[in-house]
């Protein structure tokens, strides 16, 4: 059965940005469960990654943006997610990220993170987003760096303490090699 809200599909030369297919779960449950999600709240147990996944579906239908799935081309492979999400006591709309294991260091997290910017800005009036990222996650802040993005502030979230890094307007930027389809 297909979600009832649609989201929309974003190619880069290495992934497609898309919705969400039950056969998804198992490599976001992975994720949730590694210890490489202790940056975003886990490990978690299978159970509360099955709501992480289907609050991925639901914040589309509610808010008309969100996280999609990273699917690397030439695999077929999910690779991760990335997008804006604004959750309930969130400051504002954060561009974040997720690259799952065997996919990093190949420049994805950036093509993702760029694509999904551009997007927002483009088409859901969402510019000059934030992301939250833990002082300890090197490889965000170093992301966040190359995204153009800089440090804002010091801050808390869920109890946790991390750094608001601002994005540039995306006027300023060009994605490289983004474009947008229909699903």
């Amino acid at each position: 059965m297909a979600p009832a809200c649609q989201i929309p599909t974003v190619d880069t030369p290495d992934l497609i940005l898309r919705g969400y297919r039950e056969a998804d779960f198992d490599a976001i449950a992975a994720f949730g469960a590694s210890e490489r999600a202790r940056f975003v709240g886990g490990p978690h147990d299978r159970w509360a990654c099955w709501r992480s996944f289907l609050a991925g579906v639901g914040h589309w239908g509610l808010r008309g943006f969100g996280m999609w799935v990273v699917e690397h081309r030439s695999s077929g492979q999910v690779a991760g997610r990335v997008g804006m999400i604004l959750n309930d006591g969130w400051h504002e709309p954060e561009l974040g990220w997720h690259i799952y294991d065997g996919f990093e260091g190949l420049g994805l997290a950036f093509q993702a993170a760029h694509a999904a910017r551009a997007y927002a800005a483009q088409h859901q009036g969402l510019d000059q987003v934030i992301s939250y990222i833990n002082a300890e996650n090197s490889r965000s802040v170093r992301l966040a760096h190359r995204l153009g993005a800089t440090l804002e502030r010091d801050t808390e979230l869920l109890g946790q303490p991390c750094q608001i890094f601002r994005h540039p307007a995306v006027a300023d930027i060009t994605a490289p090699g983004a474009s947008e389809r229909q699903a």
